[in-house]
């Protein structure tokens, strides 16, 4: 890549970073704050709030893809910034669940991940852009890992209102690396008119499907296993963290030769299998054994092999099968689906939690990727990668 481009992916990946790091430093902690407000929510209220941002993300996502071609990428999303900004202090400023469900409702209406990615493709050059969305990609890999881990340390010291408040305030230092740091494009290529293509390519709809499941098993997981922490180990929430650094550093150590390992071999797609199993494996593991420390520990563990390998996967999948004149549709359909997993899972988790308790939203999540290894069955292996040394 040259020096513009690197450039926009640096300054991309800083809003990224900025944007979501608050809003993952919430999930391992606001179960248990929720439980523990002055009228205490239920379950369902819980799942509710931690998914609700899905929704409103989802239904956004295209829209707002489309108001970026036409009044600009900038604009929308230094607009879409601002109202991020202003749920995540109405979200930090009241006690009350039903208000804070609406400000991470008002959270979500800032749906700026298309027309991020959208900037970012009319910045690059094509025979550069797959590596741009994966280097943005493993920044929001970063981000969440490093996001778990502070979330109970940082809201051990400023609370989980804080980390709303805070969230807030990373969300407007976003505005001048926008308007400063990230170039700005000189032609702006539109994908209006590109939906129906993608609808209809059956591949890009098993990748859209693979990305709904995995973040709808996600936010099933965060809204039990705090609760199931503190009930098996004893840990307050403001020392999950000594539970999260261990498992997701040892997670990370396989992740990486696995997929070097698969994609010089030529053998992603059963790699990519495979990760999905590790994942319902995990997971029956947990609903079937929460209650013992050892194996809840080693149920977290490989929740996260599979995790990270399938987070990592999937928008370079996307990015990879995609054609070159609809990629900004696809990237939409994408997030969209994305953020309509997390708002599903979170709310079907907490009513399984309500219902059944902390074996029954953990077996929830099992049966979410046991559906995507159906959906996964009829993936076409992805082109074979070429490797080369040149820019």
């Amino acid at each position: 890549m040259n020096a513009l481009e690197w450039r926009a992916v640096v300054s991309l990946g800083a809003i990224y970073a900025l944007r979501m790091i608050g809003m993952f430093m919430v999930l391992p902690v606001f179960a248990l704050y929720a439980g523990a407000l002055p009228y205490p929510a239920e379950p369902w209220q819980i799942g509710l709030a931690i998914g609700i941002y899905g929704l409103t993300q989802a239904c956004l996502q295209i829209p707002m893809g489309m108001a970026s071609d036409r009044f600009g990428r900038k604009r929308v999303i230094a607009a879409g910034m601002v109202v991020f900004a202003a749920g995540s202090w109405l979200a930090g400023s009241t006690h009350d669940i039903e208000w804070i469900i609406f400000g991470r409702a008002l959270q979500g209406a800032g749906a700026v991940s298309s027309a991020v990615a959208a900037l970012l493709a009319d910045v690059t050059r094509d025979v550069v852009r797959t590596t741009a969305m994966a280097i943005l990609g493993a920044g929001m890999g970063l981000a969440f890992v490093l996001a778990l881990v502070m979330g109970p340390l940082v809201s051990g010291w400023i609370g989980v209102d804080g980390i709303f408040q805070l969230t807030g305030a990373l969300a407007l230092l976003t505005l001048p690396v926008l308007l400063f740091a990230v170039p700005t494009p000189t032609e702006q290529r539109s994908s209006a008119g590109r939906l129906r293509e993608v609808l209809a390519n059956g591949q890009l709809l098993r990748l859209d499907a693979g990305i709904f499941l995995l973040h709808a098993c996600m936010t099933t997981v965060f809204t039990v296993a705090p609760l199931a922490i503190v009930e098996t180990l004893g840990l307050p929430s403001a020392q999950h963290w000594k539970l999260y650094l261990p498992v997701l550093l040892l997670s990370l150590i396989p992740v990486f030769p696995l997929i070097r390992m698969a994609e010089q071999r030529g053998r992603f797609k059963p790699a990519f299998i495979g990760a999905i199993c590790v994942l319902a494996m995990a997971l029956a593991l947990a609903a079937a054994e929460h209650s013992s420390a050892m194996l809840l520990v080693l149920a977290l563990f490989l929740y996260f092999v599979g995790f990270n390998f399938l987070e990592g996967a999937l928008p370079s999948l996307i990015s990879r099968k995609a054609p070159p004149e609809q990629k900004g549709a696809a990237l939409g359909i994408y997030s969209s689906a994305q953020f309509l997993g997390a708002f599903a899972g979170g709310t079907l988790g907490g009513l399984a939690m309500q219902r059944g308790g902390i074996g029954a939203a953990f077996a929830l999540a099992a049966t979410l990727p046991i559906i995507w290894l159906g959906v996964a069955a009829k993936l076409a292996p992805p082109a074979a990668v070429e490797h080369s040394h040149s820019n």
